[in-house]
C-alpha cells in the first residue's frame, strides 16, 4: 500500500490560486472570443500513459475534438485499450493568461465503457511559460479516487520544449522534448516516477510524427499489480520506444 503526503496537491492549489488571480488581468482573454472546433487522428505503436502501456505494448488508434472560446475549451479524447473496449474521455478547463505563462485549470473525466471498473475524474491545475524556442510545463493532475480502486492519487509532471527555428530540409518543423512525473496512490498501487524524451516533426501544416522514449521505475512485480483488475502484463512498464503519426484538422 502507498501512501504519501499531499504537498503535490498543495503545490496544484497554489497554482489554481495563482490563475485566478491573474486570468483577469490578462488583456489576451478579451481578444479571441469566437468558438473555434478542431480535432485531431493519431495512429501510435503504443498507448502509454505517464509511463505505462495501455495497450500491451500493441498499437492504437485515437481521435479527440476540441472546442474553443476565448479561455475556455472542452473536448472529447478516445482510444482502444487492452482493458475496455474503448476508452472514451472528457474535459473542460480554462487557460487564463500573464505575460509569457499560460494557466491551465481543468476537470477531466475517464470513462471506459464495457469493462468491470468504474470511471474516476481528475483535477488538472498547471502553467506553461514559453518564450522564444523555449516552453517549460508543469502540471499536477489530483483524483478523490483513482478508478475507484487505488483511493486518492495525484501526479505531478514537468516537461521541457525546444523548436528549431529553421526547418530541416527546407519541409520538416522540428522540436525536442522532455518530461518526468511522480505518480502516487493511497491504495493498493505503488508510487512509481516516469519519464519521456523525443523528437517530433512537423510537416505539410497540419501533420507531425514523434518518435520517443518512455521508461519508469517500476519493478516487473510492481507493474504486474498496477492494475488490480490483472490486466497489466510485466512488461508493460519496461523502457520502450514509441512512434506516433499525428493529423490535425
Amino acid at each position: 500500500m502507498a501512501r504519501r503526503s499531499m504537498k503535490a496537491g498543495a503545490i496544484a492549489l497554489g497554482i489554481l490560486g495563482v490563475a485566478l488571480i491573474a486570468g483577469p488581468a490578462s488583456p489576451a482573454l478579451a481578444d479571441d472570443t469566437k468558438l473555434n472546433l478542431t480535432g485531431s487522428a493519431v495512429i501510435t505503436t503504443d498507448y502509454i500513459f505517464r509511463g505505462i502501456s495501455n495497450t500491451n505494448q500493441e498499437p492504437a488508434a485515437q481521435v479527440e475534438f476540441d472546442a474553443t472560446y476565448g479561455m475556455w475549451y472542452a473536448y472529447v479524447w478516445g482510444s482502444n485499450t487492452a482493458f475496455a473496449d474503448v476508452e472514451l474521455d472528457y474535459g473542460v478547463g480554462i487557460t487564463p493568461k500573464w505575460k509569457n505563462i499560460t494557466f491551465n485549470i481543468a476537470g477531466l473525466y475517464y470513462t471506459f465503457p464495457g469493462a468491470t471498473f468504474e470511471n474516476y475524474f481528475e483535477l488538472k491545475t498547471g502553467a506553461t511559460w514559453a518564450s522564444g524556442p523555449w516552453s517549460l510545463s508543469v502540471n499536477n493532475y489530483w483524483s478523490p479516487d483513482n478508478f475507484q480502486l487505488y483511493g486518492e492519487s495525484d501526479a505531478i509532471e514537468g516537461t521541457v520544449g525546444y523548436t528549431f527555428a529553421k526547418k530541416w530540409w527546407n519541409f520538416f518543423t522540428p522540436v525536442v522534448s522532455g518530461g518526468v512525473g511522480f505518480q502516487s496512490f493511497e491504495e493498493v498501487a505503488h508510487d512509481y516516477t516516469y519519464w519521456n524524451a523525443g523528437l517530433t516533426l512537423g510537416f505539410l501544416d497540419h501533420w507531425s510524427a514523434d518518435v520517443r522514449y518512455w521508461d519508469t521505475n517500476y519493478s516487473k512485480g510492481e507493474c504486474a499489480g498496477y492494475f488490480a483488475i490483472g490486466q497489466t502484463q510485466r512488461s508493460d512498464c519496461d523502457a520502450r520506444v514509441v512512434g506516433t503519426i499525428k493529423a490535425t484538422f
